[in-house]
């Protein structure tokens, strides 16, 4: 690396992100080096890293050129590489808004989990069409210390086991993953929700994402959970006919899950750019050779 790298700041409840603009797909960027810009102490800082490329340039992205010209490609914290994120789609839109690509209104973003379509409003909240939710059979129970919960399996384009809980702290502090059983339900891992109520159509949650540890928010994570809620109430749209909407507190703020009766869920909340600046390419090289 011999130039400087640009790179942004953003958030969206608080999950945060460093954003690295290449749109034609020239910077290397591999797990040492992503865990490098994403250290708390040590680099950036950030639950992970969005990499805005044009579909065109990317090989994992070509084929999905024609419905959507943008590609987040999207890294964990550790440097893994993940399926989808919410709250990063949101954040991914807004840098986009921000450098003059896109104005006020629709767009599609094509990620690993497939083309999500975004909505960005004039009042400044973002809405991102998330995809259905699957729902496979398999049971997980899923422990923290000596207390353990059956958790709803939702797929979102990602894993997560969603566990309704009677504290949010008996959450434990979510550094390490909590353990679940059987293990054969989620072999790449998963993203683990722990939700208490708050009244009707209003949870709150904490989660540990697979790779980054608690995080203050997780999009995809707050519509498994919504979906969760919703199939516990008794509330299947598909079934009724009627959108069901949660609110869902996240350590980082709220955001707005809706599932249409088509299967469709939504997504509403804030994404906020708060810096932006370049990366010292020594600097990067030299502490990812440590990382490796």
């Amino acid at each position: 690396m011999s130039t400087r790298i640009a790179f942004l700041k953003g958030h969206g409840t608080e999950n945060d992100f460093v954003i690295v603009p290449d749109p034609e797909n020239t910077i290397d960027l591999p797990p040492a080096a992503v865990a490098a810009l994403c250290d708390r102490r040590a680099g950036i800082g950030g639950d992970g890293l969005l990499h805005v490329v044009r579909s065109a340039a990317h090989p994992e992205a070509r084929h999905l050129a024609a419905e959507a010209e943008w590609f987040m490609d999207y890294r964990n914290g550790d440097g893994s590489i993940a399926e989808m994120c919410g709250n990063g789609v949101r954040v991914f839109a807004r840098y986009l808004q921000h450098a003059g690509y896109v104005g006020e209104g629709d767009l599609t973003v094509a990620t690993r989990g497939g083309v999500k379509t975004v909505h960005i409003a004039k009042e400044g909240d973002v809405t991102v069409g998330m995809g259905r939710a699957l729902l496979p059979e398999e049971g997980v129970t899923v422990s923290v210390g000596e207390r353990s919960w059956p958790a709803r399996n939702v797929n979102m384009g990602n894993p997560h086991a969603v566990a309704f809980v009677d504290d949010l702290a008996h959450a434990g502090d979510l550094f390490s993953p909590p353990a679940y059983r059987p293990a054969t339900v989620y072999p790449d891992g998963v993203n683990v929700e722990f939700v208490v109520d708050r009244g009707p159509g209003h949870v709150a949650m904490r989660v540990h994402e697979r790779g980054a540890g608690e995080t203050r928010s997780c999009g995809t994570g707050a519509c498994a959970v919504a979906v969760a809620a919703a199939r516990r109430d008794g509330a299947d749209p598909a079934v009724t006919g009627t959108p069901a909407t949660y609110t869902v507190d996240v350590p980082g703020g709220t955001l707005v899950i809706t599932e249409r009766p088509d299967g469709e869920i939504e997504m509403t909340g804030p994404a906020v750019i708060v810096a932006e600046g370049e990366i010292d390419p020594e600097w990067l090289e030299e502490a990812a050779r440590r990382r490796a």
